[in-house]
């Protein structure tokens, strides 16, 4: 079975980009691998980015609570942060969307079995807004 696949999005604050001023690009790549393979995951791809984050990192660790301990560890030293987002291939959404649940929005005064969704884009077929 294929482990979970997360998105990690960094970004250096003054001392981490010292520490990458001295270390290089491909020793915070190590050390990052290395992070991965202490957790139980393994990093897919690396790379460095121009614009609002630092580094994209795609990687497989085994359950979310292994991704928390990757943010929290990150964040610990005050050199970076990161954000965490888990992924989901396009199979995983196809099982999703074939469930079913029963959701009444903020607002609305319908009956769950009467809680359908107008084609594509979300608009709620019948209910009226109000009454909460």
């Amino acid at each position: 079975m294929q482990m979970p696949k997360y998105l990690v999005e960094a970004n250096y604050r003054t001392s981490g980009i010292s520490g990458l001023l001295k270390e290089g690009g491909t020793g915070r790549r190590a050390a990052v691998n290395e992070m991965f393979n202490s957790l139980g995951g393994k990093v897919e791809s690396f790379y460095f980015s121009f614009g609002e984050e630092d580094v994209y990192i795609i990687g497989e660790l085994p359950d979310n609570a292994a991704a928390a301990a990757l943010t929290v560890r990150v964040d610990s030293t005050g050199a970076a942060t990161c954000k965490t987002f888990m992924l989901m291939t396009p199979e995983e959404i196809d099982v999703a969307v074939k469930k079913t649940g029963t959701y009444r929005p903020p607002g609305y005064q319908i009956e769950a079995e009467v809680s359908k969704w107008e084609g594509e884009g979300g608009h709620l077929a019948g209910g009226e807004a109000g009454n909460e």
